[in-house]
């Protein structure tokens, strides 16, 4: 946080890319009223990022409710353009700001399809861009053990196919610590088939093994979904979530009128 105004002001003489952030959930330690300035911080500082220079925020697991209430709702999710996050973070996101099955307490095995893509479905249209909403926030990369998905808001980015693909590919090939996926180590646990919402009346999606990236459209949102293939042993689990972020941004495409 205190590198965060001089990373920031660096940004106009290296012009990146892109430029992702993470480590919010550290401030969990913190007293109400110094989380509220530190994230008050957060978004000036993002707002001064030039214009055109895509922000990833990538979301870690917490406890505190509130912390996760104030990140939905003080201006940090309008003011990046892309989030990543795993199935304990996205339920607790619900269950902290209210959105769909937030009653559930958690998890029961896999998580569901259906619920995962209607709370995905829900921050982009509470928190999302819109016509009506000056949000930059147009792109969610969900990744549990078995599957993933990339929603996207429509006319924002293109590549979504290849880009959860390479997600899953890396999650394979880390954990396994080899450099190409190894059939021999690896399972599909991921569902055959599933329903794509329970909030409304979804489709029937069979996954098709010669095409295992199943897409699907919700009123200006689409769905990838991939299978991952599970490394049966891991050798290496830490950072597995920022690798997959991170390959699936490499490979994602930001069309330019962002």
């Amino acid at each position: 946080m205190n590198m965060l105004e001089v990373f920031v002001s660096s940004l106009e003489e290296f012009q990146p890319d892109l430029v992702v952030l993470s480590g919010l959930h550290m401030m969990e330690g913190q007293s109400k009223e110094l989380q509220r300035k530190r994230l008050l911080e957060v978004v000036t500082s993002i707002s001064d990022i030039p214009t055109g220079i895509p922000v990833h925020l990538e979301l870690a697991s917490m406890t505190n409710r509130e912390l996760m209430r104030s990140i939905v709702h003080q201006q940090v999710f309008p003011a990046v353009t892309s989030l990543g996050l795993n199935e304990q973070e996205l339920l607790f996101l619900s269950q902290a700001a209210s959105g769909p099955h937030s009653s559930l307490s958690s998890w029961n095995g896999v998580p569901d399809v259906g619920m995962v893509s209607d709370i995905l479905f829900w921050i982009l249209k509470e928190h999302g861009r819109s016509k009506s909403r000056a949000s930059d926030l147009t792109r969610i990369h969900f990744h549990t053990l078995v599957y993933h998905i990339l929603a996207t808001v429509d006319g924002h980015w293109a590549n979504q196919l290849a880009a959860v693909a390479a997600g899953a590919r890396v999650a394979g090939t880390q954990a396994c610590a080899t450099e190409t996926i190894d059939a021999s180590r690896v399972s599909l646990r991921a569902p055959r088939e599933f329903v794509t919402s329970h909030s409304e009346a979804g489709s029937r999606i069979v996954i098709d093994p010669s095409k295992p990236v199943a897409e699907w459209h919700r009123e200006g949102v689409s769905f990838h979904f991939t299978p991952v293939l599970v490394c049966k042993d891991p050798v290496r689990t830490v950072g597995l979530g920022d690798a997959i972020s991170a390959e699936g941004l490499f490979y994602s495409e930001v069309r330019p009128h962002y």
